[in-house]
């Protein structure tokens, strides 16, 4: 059982993300890999929420072990009268990016077993350190604001919203806990895989003690707070600038800075491409469109997402793409 205080801090930064405490009609939906960081939001739930929570793991199959890992789990969230089920990916999961494939299969998995469960929200074991480790390895690549953000404390992925509550902690606060609760965890190899770019980072940090994990931390949260403003921004500019025909999204690019052109920009082809139902090639918020950026600014036409951007008259028009003729 986790100390009172650890309980009550987990339910006040829970609550914090939600805006409303889970029940049992409406319960929090924990995502548990088996490590000790979600292993330590598995029992901070159970403690916190009794008859309130619920929890999944998603095995991928990409480790011999990890059958075995998800059934641990599983053993231990019936220890902690948690409702546990095991969610397995269809097919393998190959290729180039792998992680990232990965990540995406999880969380489609996740995702639908939240909706059925009519979950308030899904919770993922995000710390401190992991977000640390976020906004170094996107500030070495030259990341602008939406980036620097780093892991937001609320997203909507697959269309479930997503909250993480431990992102102010740090990993021994967590290790500790569930070593004072008795529970077992796993240790992922790919964690200490070097081939990993977070591994290199987490190694850095390690290494060096004047990097500060929570204050690099509480930047990332300046950031994230930045980024919403300047969300704010574009949507109040997108109400007052923009007119949708019944072929065109038309947009007065006047005036406006780069940043707040470049979301107007990702918003309009996601416009058309919603009207239209287009679904390749893939198009989402981080998708880069400097080049057709650079080319509106430069009044030329550019194409992106199978949407076709021009000028005229000072306004940027975006229409479906024609089709490209066969040869």
């Amino acid at each position: 059982m986790p100390e009172a205080a650890d309980l009550a801090r987990f339910q006040r930064d829970l609550i914090a993300l939600t805006q409303e405490a889970p029940t049992r009609a409406r319960p929090l939906a924990v995502a548990v890999s088996g490590g000790p960081d979600s292993m330590a939001l598995l029992v901070l739930a159970a403690s916190a929420f009794p008859d309130a929570a619920v929890a999944a793991t998603v095995d991928h199959g990409l480790r011999d072990a990890s059958a075995e890992e998800a059934r641990m789990v599983a053993r231990e969230a019936e220890q902690l009268n948690l409702p546990h089920v095991i969610l397995n990916v269809a097919g393998p999961i190959a290729g180039a990016s792998l992680q990232a494939r990965a990540r995406d299969a999880r969380y489609v998995l996740l995702a639908g077993w939240a909706e059925e469960a009519r979950a308030l929200a899904i919770a993922t074991a995000h710390h401190a350190d992991d977000q640390a480790e976020t906004f170094l390895m996107r500030a070495s690549r030259g990341s602008g604001v939406s980036g620097l953000a780093s892991i937001r404390s609320v997203t909507v992925i697959g269309g479930a919203t997503v909250v993480r509550p431990l992102l102010g902690w740090r990993r021994a606060a967590l290790r500790a806990i569930v070593r004072r609760a008795g529970l077992p965890f796993v240790d992922d190899p790919a964690n200490s895989d070097p081939r990993y770019d977070r591994t290199r980072f987490r190694q850095l940090l390690d290494r060096n003690e004047w990097l500060d994990p929570p204050a690099l931390a509480r930047t990332a949260a300046a950031v994230a707070e930045a980024e919403r403003d300047l969300g704010e921004m574009a949507l109040l500019m997108w109400r007052e600038r923009v007119e949708i025909t019944s072929d065109a999204v038309v947009l007065n690019p006047a005036g406006l800075p780069r940043d707040t052109l470049r979301r107007l920009v990702r918003r309009a082809i996601a416009t058309v491409r919603a009207a239209h139902d287009i679904t390749t090639p893939v198009f989402d918020e981080s998708a880069n469109i400097e080049a057709m950026l650079d080319s509106l600014l430069a009044g030329r036409r550019a194409t992106h997402g199978g949407v076709l951007a021009g000028t005229r008259r000072g306004r940027w028009q975006f229409r479906v793409a024609p089709s490209r003729r066969s040869v």
